[in-house]
């Protein structure tokens, strides 16, 4: 048998299994997930069928299709790509949670900590995130690098760096302006 005639009866029997179970499937999806989402995830279902289709001993060439047969099957499908479709529903969601936090301003506890949070601010986002690690999380280095995937060493360096970057920008700002005071060698009276 040629490639193009295999490609054929594979089709075939494809086309033929959809044809019975593709409206049950859909019916059994929209009774366990959201309406917005059944539609792929039938189309999950069918795909993986399409590469399981000979793990389904019930679809002889040229046999039709027994929907008591092959519906059960079928189901267990459907279920695995439920089950995917709400896992992944899930991570997408903590990740939207973690974005969320991510792009709140910090929290001041207490005390006037704005200054600390505007230098925090002109980090880049990793060099800021290691500083949080370090001074929020109590983390060393290494317990850093593994956090991040960096190398320990990369972190110690990339953590002075970024600490040093940010006693310069406190500095400007708690520093006072050189000069006199306005009312300094003046006498009164």
């Amino acid at each position: 048998m040629t490639e193009q005639q295999t490609s054929g009866e594979l089709r075939t029997r494809f086309e033929a299994l959809v044809h019975v179970v593709a409206e049950p499937l859909h019916r059994f999806l929209l009774r366990r997930a959201d309406a917005d989402a059944v539609e792929d995830i039938l189309s999950e279902t069918l795909l993986a069928l399409w590469r399981r289709i000979d793990d389904l001993p019930a679809l002889a060439t040229g046999s039709e299709v027994d929907p008591d047969t092959v519906l059960p099957w079928c189901y267990g499908v459907a279920r695995g790509c439920l089950a995917n479709a709400r896992r992944a529903d899930g991570r997408r969601r903590r990740l939207m949670q973690r974005l969320t936090l991510a792009q709140r301003p910090l929290p001041a506890a207490g005390a006037d900590h704005t200054d600390l949070y505007a230098a925090l601010g002109t980090l880049r986002e990793l060099d800021r995130e290691l500083v949080l690690l370090w001074a929020w999380e109590g983390l060393a280095p290494r317990q850093i690098a593994e956090a991040t995937g960096l190398t320990p060493n990369a972190v110690s360096i990339r953590l002075h760096r970024a600490k040093r970057r940010l006693a310069v920008q406190l500095e400007r700002k708690t520093r006072r302006r050189t000069g006199h005071d306005r009312g300094e060698g003046r006498s009164e009276g």
